[in-house]
C-alpha cells in the first residue's frame, strides 16, 4: 500500500498582514513635513480622551473663528460696494432678446431714469451695465465684472453661438450669475405683464432654462421671469440679487488689483511725440494696488511701469514707485555679444574639420579617428579621394576606385559633421520636417498685398479658396484617422538616405530612464527666455514666496486701498496705445496689476482637455488663441502626454501630433509668466478663429496652468517598420525598412579635394534596438545585398505575421507667441453706444 502525504487545508494556513506603508523612515517623514506649521486639531486634545467638554469647547472656538473671518470678509465687501458701483455685464444668448427692455424694467422698479448706470438708493448701492455685442467684447467685459446677467428668450432656443459662449465663460471663470427670461426685441415696447404664453408654458420654459444654465453654473437656483403677469415681483427680486448679494471672486483675480477706466489722458514726453505718460482715472478694485508692480492693459500687448498714483478728489500723491524695488520692463533675455563669443570661440582647423588627428609633431594620422560623443548626432563615414597630378577636379570625379580591398580600411580615414557635409540636403530635410509638422503661423499682410478686383473675380477666388479649404480639411481628417490606426509610423523615403532624412533623430533604449541632456542643441528662443532655478519645484517655492510677500504687504496696508478713486500715471506709453483706447464708448479699458516676474517670457505648460462639441482636426503647431488671466496670446502649442501624472526620471515626454478627445494633454507654448495669486492655478482656454470674420471663434480646449518648466523634454517619435521576409527561430531577414543599396556618393568641398561619402543606412542605424508589435526585442546583425535587406536577431522566436519596428526620437519646441493687438478684436461698443434708453 502506497503511503500518501497528509495535506493541510489552505484555510488553516497562517496569513500574515502585509506591510503596506511606505516612506516611514525618520528622514522621509522630515522631508514630508518640510514647510508645514504644526497646528493641533480642534478635535484633538492633549488631555485625556474622556474629557468631552474640552473637545466640544475647542470645536466651538474653531468654528467661531472661521465664522468671524467669513463675516469680516463679507462686511469689507459690502463696504466696498457702498462706495463703488457694481459692474454688471448683460449677455444675451439669442438675437431676439431686448436687453435694453430688461434695464428699463430695473429702472422702473428702482424709480430711476433708464441708463447704463442706475442708482439703487433703497439698497445703498449703484449698478453699472455693459452691453457687449461680440464674442471677444463679452469675454473682455467679464474680466472686470462683478455680475453676469444672462438674458434668455422664451421663443428661441440658445443656438450654437450662445452655447459656445457659455462654455468659454465657464472654462475661463465667471463671476456671480443672475439669469432672467427677458422680452423679445421684435415685440412692441416692453410692458410688464405683456405675455401671450400661458402660465404653464412659462413654467416649463423656465424649468428648461434653469436646467440648461445649471449645467454651466451649478450654483444657480432660479431664473427670474420678467415676462409673466407678476413680473414686478420677479424684477424686484432680480434687482435685489444684483444689489444685496456678495459677488464671488474669479479665481485668477484673487490677490490682484484691477481698475476699470473712466477717463483717459495722454501727455507727450519732452522731445518725443510717439511716447509719453498715460493717465487713467478709475476705482481700484480687487486687492491693494502696489506701485512697484507693472501694469498690464487688457487686450493689449503693453506692459507698463507705474510712476505715481493720485487721489481723484484731492490732488495728492498716494503712492509712488520705488526705483530699488520696482519691477523692470525686461521681459526677455538680451542676446549675447556675438563679437565677444567669436573671440572666445575656437574654430577647428582644416585637418580637424576633415576628421584627421594631428599629433604634437604636426603629422596627420589618418588612421586614428575619435569616436562620436554619446547623445550627439552620428556623423558620416567618408572616404577622401585625391586629385591626380595633371587632372582637373571634374576629370578626377569620374575615376573609379578599383582597389576595393582597401575600401574598408579607408572608410574611417576622416569624419566631418553631417551638417557641414551636406548643407544643402540638411536644409531640404528641415523643410520636409516642417512640412510634416504643418506648423502654419500667422502671416503678416500689408496693404500693398491687396488690389481691387471685379466682383465676379472676387467671388470666383472666394469659391476657389473655400473649395481648397474644404479639401484640406478632408485631407487632415484622413491623416488623423491614419495616424490613429498606425501611430507615429512613417515610411522611409526612397530618394533620400534615411540617415539624411532622420539625421536629427536618436534612439533610446528606454523612453523613461535613458538620459537626455536638457541643454543640448537648444534653439535660439531659449536664449531669450527666463528659467526658474530648480525647475518645477523651484517655481513652486518662488510662487509661494511671492504670494506670501503680497499677503504681508496687503495686511500692512501697503499701496492703494480698494475702493479709492485714483488717477494712475503710466510712463513710457506709446501713443498708439492711447489712440486705441482713447474713446471709451468703443470699448472698455481695464488695467491689471501684475505680480512680480509675471512679465518675463518663459515656457508655459498647460493641462488641457479637448472640447467634446468640437470635432475638427487639431494638429500640433496649429495657430490658436490662448486666453489666460488678463492676457490674450497668439500661440502655436505643441502637445505631449501627461504620463498619468507620474514624474518621469529623465523628464522626457512623448510628443502628440494631434489633440485627442477624452484624455488630458499637456500643451506647451512660449509666453509671459503667470501666477495664480491667492486663488490657485489660473484657468485657460484655447480658441480657433473662424474662417468667416463675422462668426464667433470655436472653443477647442480648456484647462489650467501647470508649470513654467523649461527642462521638460518633448520628444517626437518616428517609427520605421519592416517586414520579416525569412524567419529561422530567433533570426529573421527584414525588408522594407530601408531602401538604400549602400555605397559611396561624391561630395565636393574644396577646389582641389573630393570626398566620397558612405551612405549605408543599415550600418548607420545598427546600434538602435529593434522591437516587434508582438513584444520581441532585437538588434541588426548585418546587411544583406544591395536593396536594404538586413539580418536581425531577437530575444525569442518571431512570426512572419509580426512587424519589425525601430523607434527614433528628436526634441521639438513650440513657436514664439505674440500678444493679440487690441485693434484685432475690438468689437462694437460695450457701454451705451447705440443703446437707446429713451
Amino acid at each position: 500500500m502506497v503511503e500518501t502525504q497528509h495535506h493541510h487545508r489552505s484555510s488553516l494556513k497562517q496569513s500574515n498582514k502585509p506591510f503596506k506603508r511606505r516612506h516611514t523612515s525618520k528622514g522621509a517623514l522630515k522631508d514630508a513635513a518640510k514647510g508645514k506649521v504644526s497646528r493641533s486639531s480642534p478635535k484633538l486634545s492633549s488631555i485625556h480622551s474622556n474629557d468631552a467638554a474640552q473637545l466640544r469647547l475647542n470645536r466651538r472656538n474653531a468654528a467661531k473663528q472661521a465664522q468671524q473671518v467669513k463675516r469680516q470678509d463679507m462686511i469689507s465687501t459690502k463696504r466696498l460696494f457702498n462706495k463703488v458701483p457694481r459692474i454688471v455685464t448683460v449677455v444675451s444668448l439669442t438675437d431676439d432678446v431686448d436687453c435694453v427692455g430688461v434695464i428699463k424694467a430695473f429702472a422702473r422698479v428702482l424709480g430711476e431714469e433708464p441708463g447704463s448706470e442706475l442708482d439703487a438708493a433703497r439698497f445703498k448701492t449703484s449698478l453699472q451695465f455693459f452691453f457687449p455685442t461680440t464674442f471677444y467684447a463679452t469675454l473682455d467685459a467679464l474680466k472686470s465684472s462683478d455680475y453676469v446677467l444672462l438674458v434668455f428668450s422664451g421663443n428661441v432656443e440658445v443656438d450654437e453661438k450662445g452655447e459656445t459662449l457659455m462654455r468659454t465663460m465657464q472654462s475661463i471663470g465667471m463671476p456671480e450669475v443672475v439669469a432672467v427670461l427677458g422680452p423679445s426685441s421684435a415685440a412692441e415696447p416692453f410692458v410688464e405683464g405683456d405675455s401671450t404664453k400661458s402660465q404653464k408654458e412659462r413654467k416649463e420654459i423656465i424649468k428648461s432654462l434653469l436646467s440648461f444654465t445649471q449645467y454651466f453654473v451649478p450654483t444657480l437656483s432660479r431664473v427670474y421671469d420678467l415676462s409673466s403677469q407678476d413680473s414686478h415681483s420677479d424684477t424686484l427680486n432680480a434687482v435685489r440679487a444684483l444689489c444685496e448679494g456678495s459677488p464671488t471672486q474669479v479665481r485668477w483675480r484673487v490677490g490682484r488689483a484691477y481698475l476699470l477706466a473712466e477717463g483717459v489722458a495722454w501727455t507727450p514726453a519732452e522731445g518725443e511725440q510717439e511716447s509719453g505718460s498715460l493717465s487713467v482715472t478709475g476705482i481700484v478694485r480687487g486687492s491693494f494696488l502696489d506701485p512697484n508692480r507693472l501694469i498690464q492693459i487688457f487686450s493689449s500687448p503693453a506692459t507698463l511701469p507705474l510712476r505715481s498714483t493720485k487721489m481723484e478728489m484731492e490732488p495728492i500723491v498716494l503712492a509712488q514707485s520705488n526705483p530699488d524695488d520696482a519691477d523692470s520692463l525686461i521681459s526677455t533675455n538680451p542676446p549675447d555679444d556675438l563679437e565677444q563669443l567669436q573671440k572666445e570661440q575656437t574654430w577647428p582647423s582644416e585637418e580637424e574639420m576633415r576628421g584627421v588627428n594631428v599629433d604634437g609633431d604636426g603629422d596627420a594620422d589618418s588612421e586614428v579617428v575619435p569616436d562620436a560623443l554619446s547623445g550627439t548626432t552620428p556623423k558620416y563615414i567618408i572616404k577622401r579621394k585625391k586629385t591626380p597630378k595633371g587632372m582637373s577636379e571634374y576629370q578626377a570625379a569620374w575615376i573609379v576606385d578599383s582597389d576595393s580591398s582597401d575600401s574598408e580600411d579607408d572608410e574611417n580615414e576622416a569624419k566631418i559633421d553631417q551638417v557641414e557635409l551636406v548643407e544643402g540636403e540638411t536644409v531640404l530635410m528641415e523643410q520636409d520636417e516642417e512640412d510634416e509638422d504643418r506648423g502654419t503661423g500667422r502671416k503678416k499682410v500689408t496693404f500693398e498685398d491687396f488690389e481691387d478686383l471685379p466682383q465676379d473675380e472676387e467671388d470666383r477666388q472666394l469659391a476657389s479658396w473655400r473649395l481648397a479649404r474644404e479639401k484640406d480639411k478632408k485631407e487632415r481628417e484622413q491623416e488623423e484617422h491614419t495616424h490613429s490606426l498606425f501611430p507615429d509610423e512613417l515610411d522611409t523615403p526612397l530618394d533620400v538616405p534615411a540617415q539624411t532624412r532622420f539625421a536629427r533623430y536618436r534612439g533610446l533604449k528606454s523612453f523613461r530612464t535613458s538620459p537626455w541632456d536638457t541643454y543640448e542643441n537648444l534653439p535660439a528662443e531659449y536664449g531669450r527666455i527666463f528659467a526658474w532655478e530648480g525647475g518645477e519645484k523651484g517655481w513652486q517655492r518662488s510662487e509661494r514666496r511671492i504670494i506670501k510677500r503680497m499677503m504681508k504687504e496687503r495686511d500692512e496696508g501697503a499701496g492703494v486701498e480698494p475702493g479709492s478713486r485714483v488717477t494712475i500715471v503710466l510712463k513710457s506709453v506709446p501713443k498708439q496705445v492711447y489712440s486705441q483706447h482713447s474713446d471709451l464708448t468703443q470699448g472698455s479699458l481695464t488695467l491689471f496689476s501684475l505680480h512680480q516676474h509675471e512679465h518675463k517670457m518663459t515656457v508655459l505648460n498647460f493641462t488641457v482637455t479637448r472640447n467634446t462639441e468640437y470635432h475638427e482636426s487639431i494638429r500640433s503647431k496649429d495657430p490658436l488663441i490662448l486666453l489666460i488671466g488678463p492676457r490674450k496670446l497668439h500661440v502655436n502649442p505643441i502637445y505631449s502626454s501627461l504620463d498619468g501624472g507620474k514624474p518621469s526620471p529623465n523628464n522626457v515626454h512623448k510628443f502628440e501630433r494631434y489633440l485627442h478627445h477624452g484624455t488630458a494633454t499637456m500643451a506647451t507654448v512660449y509666453g509671459p509668466m503667470t501666477l495664480g495669486g491667492g486663488g490657485g492655478k489660473p484657468s485657460c482656454v484655447l480658441l480657433r478663429e473662424n474662417e468667416h470674420s463675422s462668426a464667433s471663434p470655436a472653443l477647442v480646449a480648456f484647462g489650467t496652468f501647470h508649470s513654467p518648466d523649461t527642462t521638460r523634454i518633448i520628444a517626437k517619435r518616428v517609427i520605421l517598420t519592416g517586414h520579416p521576409l525569412k524567419v529561422h527561430k530567433k533570426t529573421a531577414t527584414v525588408r522594407y525598412m530601408f531602401f538604400n543599396p549602400g555605397g559611396y556618393k561624391m561630395e565636393l568641398f574644396e577646389p582641389t579635394e573630393v570626398y566620397m561619402v558612405l551612405v549605408d543606412d543599415i550600418r548607420y542605424f545598427a546600434p538602435i534596438q529593434l522591437y516587434t508589435k508582438h513584444g520581441r526585442t532585437g538588434h541588426i546583425r548585418e546587411s544583406l545585398g544591395t536593396h536594404g535587406y538586413f539580418k536581425a536577431h531577437f530575444d525569442g522566436p518571431i512570426s512572419q505575421m509580426d512587424t519589425v519596428c525601430m523607434a527614433l526620437y528628436k526634441r521639438v519646441y513650440p513657436k514664439w507667441s505674440t500678444a493679440v493687438e487690441a485693434v484685432e478684436d475690438r468689437g462694437e461698443g460695450d457701454r451705451d453706444r447705440d443703446v437707446d434708453m429713451a
